[in-house]
């Protein structure tokens, strides 16, 4: 359905125009009507799927612009959707003059708030905590208030808010129309709407709608402590230009952070205990690709709205399936493709089994990429831009050069072009990665990988960091392609890929991790 096809104003579809839409999204569709004959709804929707226009234009059908008081009130869980949702309703109102719309959030200096409130706000978009400030304070008036929006409902309940919108939704007339948005729909949020909504009518995106048809699905069986390994091979064959990895608690962002920065990336974690200004600093890193892997809970990610995702990963599957749409519909957008990656440990496979159920999608397996499989991708997009090169370019002097060299040494143009090759891939896997497999024996490791044993670990409060400083620096190797490093009390585990072994085992000989000495040897070896 067009947006000219909808009874809206003219001011509204010419600002929905200039914003480059013209199709209603199906949420879209089916909401703005019943919301503008003044019904209360409940709508099930995920982020990405236009939602915010779907509850933001009919507000602004009913918004006086004449009348300085506030007759509009959304809720949402976060910040970052806060501002998000804000600056939405006032691209949608541009043309609407008079119309004043005003975000209130934790974090922002109170006194500036009150200022922008007293100067005639008809709309207030804020988080539960914040508004909950201002009623205390007497800053906020509700009495004109005619509509009251929850979004993202489930996680503001998921974040402890329900006293507060519960408070809040008492503060406002009865006659108001209260519109509620949410992901998924747990018992508490149809308690809420039973308790204060009128005869609500549920609007629900069916689930086929749900998947984006545009995205690769995958998943890989993985070991726990390989997890970071294969996530750098994917990262490394795919090199996405923007990606975000979801991990299900705070702890693992930040150790996931942490290895990811180590081996080279450049990696940022978002979760709900970071202070405001550092996740505004990251996401404003990430919209402006400073970051390439943003790692996040899902709570945290909530309003992250970037069209340039190029992959998604799942580092843990999600615990409800409804969770594993919303992640995946982070990439894909604007009519792009996009990649989704899961890592499933044992008996997670029949979790994936009910996602795919839920989604009526397809996720198919793939086998882990080994070393040579990130190396042969890697001289293919080697070729590929050295065809571009030879295509466009003017190599003529490069020739000359090359055919002196030819004429004095006593080598050929192949093996230049072979010496060149190695050197441009240096800093990744190298061709030759499957040596001699029986040279160390069985270590324990992943395939291609050697599994050594470090005598140093917790109590001389050494780090997983400290060990892969040293490598990375006494080697000269990669710090991406260190393996997983397991530290225990006394002692510490770390795989090497099996072709710089013999390099690293030389190089760590003499080497010290926290002032002490230590001794370095293969894992069990035979």
């Amino acid at each position: 359905m067009r947006f000219d096809e909808l009874e809206i104003s003219d001011k509204i579809i010419r600002a929905v125009t200039e914003m480059g839409f013209e199709e209603a999204t199906p949420i879209q569709a089916q909401a703005i009507p019943e919301v503008l004959s003044g019904i209360d709804i409940i709508g099930q929707a995920q982020t990405g799927t236009g939602k915010t226009a779907a509850f933001g234009i009919p507000l602004l059908e009913r918004v006086d612009p004449k009348s300085k008081s506030i007759q509009a009130v959304v809720l949402c869980p976060t910040r970052e959707l806060a501002i998000q949702v804000a600056d939405e309703i006032r691209r949608l109102a541009k043309f609407m003059h008079g119309i004043k719309v005003v975000p209130i959030y934790g974090g922002q200096d109170i006194v500036k708030q009150i200022r922008s409130l007293k100067s005639g706000v008809q709309v207030v978009i804020g988080t539960p905590g914040r508004v909950m400030d201002h009623m205390r304070r007497k800053t906020v008036k509700f009495n004109d208030v005619s509509m009251i929006v929850l979004d993202e409902a489930d996680e503001m309940l998921n974040m402890g808010f329900r006293d507060d919108i519960e408070t809040i939704l008492q503060d406002t007339p009865q006659e108001r129309q209260t519109v509620l948005f949410s992901a998924t729909m747990p018992k508490p949020i149809m308690d809420i709407a039973a308790k204060y909504q009128k005869d609500a009518k549920l609007i629900r995106v069916v689930r086929k709608e749900l998947t984006v048809k545009n995205i690769e699905q995958y998943y890989f069986e993985v070991r726990p402590k390989n997890k970071e390994e294969v996530l750098a091979r994917l990262l490394d064959i795919y090199n996405p230009h923007l990606s975000i990895v979801f991990c299900n608690t705070k702890r693992q962002v930040d150790e996931l952070v942490t290895g990811l920065q180590g081996r080279g990336y450049f990696a940022e974690g978002l979760h709900g205990d970071m202070k405001q200004q550092q996740r505004d600093r990251v996401m404003n890193g990430f919209r402006k690709g400073r970051t390439d892997i943003l790692v996040a809970t899902d709570v945290a990610a909530r309003g992250i709205d970037v069209d340039d995702v190029d992959a998604v990963f799942n580092y843990d599957l999600p615990q409800d399936d409804e969770y594993y749409v919303h992640r995946i519909g982070r990439t894909g957008r604007a009519g792009k493709n996009g990649l989704a990656f899961s890592f499933v440990v044992g008996k997670e496979v029949y979790k994936l089994k009910e996602i795919q159920r839920y989604c009526k999608t397809k996720i198919v397996a793939r086998p882990i990429p080994s070393l040579n499989d990130v190396a042969n991708t890697k001289s293919e997009m080697l070729f590929k831009d050295l065809g571009k090169l030879i295509a466009e370019e003017d190599l003529s002097t490069y020739i000359t050069m090359i055919e002196n060299h030819v004429n004095d040494e006593d080598y050929t143009a192949m093996d230049i072009a072979a010496a060149f090759l190695k050197m441009a891939m240096r800093d990744g896997t190298d061709v030759e990665a499957d040596v001699n497999v029986d040279e160390f024996g069985d270590t324990g490791a992943e395939e291609g990988m050697v599994r050594l044993f470090i005598n140093i670990g917790r109590q001389q409060n050494a780090r997983p960091g400290d060990i892969l400083g040293a490598i990375a620096g006494e080697t000269g190797m990669p710090g991406k392609l260190i393996g997983s490093i397991d530290m225990y009390d006394k002692y510490t585990f770390v795989e090497v890929p099996r072709e710089y072994a013999k390099d690293v085992l030389r190089a760590m000989d003499s080497a010290k991790i926290k002032g002490k000495s230590i001794n370095i040897e293969p894992a069990n070896r035979k």
